[in-house]
């Protein structure tokens, strides 16, 4: 399988991350968290509050130079609006490689809210977003075909099942 990009999309809490690592581990590839790539940023200290496009510029140069390498590169972050997700296409072509994208959506909202309420990041010093905060934040409607995964009614197992036939 050649190098393709993998670009995941979806409100904090589906389960986005969750499912782009568990696929990035079963495939071997190259996974870039924007919540990583954001939180190492605000370590830094060079750029102060608020990030505005910071992560999602330095996630889109490591991705393009990971596709370059022939890599599979799996982007997982909100991805919550029409121009970040053209970003994403443009890397893609720029790297002259396909592109797949993904919205991961969790239709029960009782269950969305407690995986929101009760989450653990891995991330030191990341603070995670409030279940107001979730549902206040900008997500806008896809405009375009994508693949869309319910993780309401679809186990872990079944969503890379997806995405591996996919990649296909």
């Amino acid at each position: 399988m050649g190098a393709v990009l993998v670009v995941f999309s979806g409100l904090p809490g589906v389960g986005k991350t969750t499912i782009a690592r568990e696929l990035a581990f079963q495939i071997g590839a190259v996974h870039l968290c924007i919540d990583t790539i954001e939180q190492a940023i605000r370590f830094s200290g060079v750029v102060e509050e608020p990030l505005n496009d910071a992560g999602y510029r330095v996630a889109y140069a490591l991705a393009e130079d990971n596709l370059r390498l022939g890599r599979i590169v799996i982007a997982d972050s909100v991805n919550p609006i029409q121009l970040t997700r053209d970003a994403w296409r443009e890397v893609a072509i720029h790297a002259k490689v396909r592109v797949i994208e993904i919205e991961v959506q969790c239709s029960d909202t009782i269950e969305h809210r407690q995986r929101v309420e009760t989450r653990v990041t891995n991330i030191p010093g990341l603070k995670l977003p409030t279940w107001d905060q979730v549902l206040s934040r900008e997500y806008v409607r896809w405009n375009r075909e994508h693949l869309v995964l319910d993780t309401a009614r679809q186990t872990l197992d079944q969503s890379t099942k997806t995405l591996r036939e996919a990649l296909r």
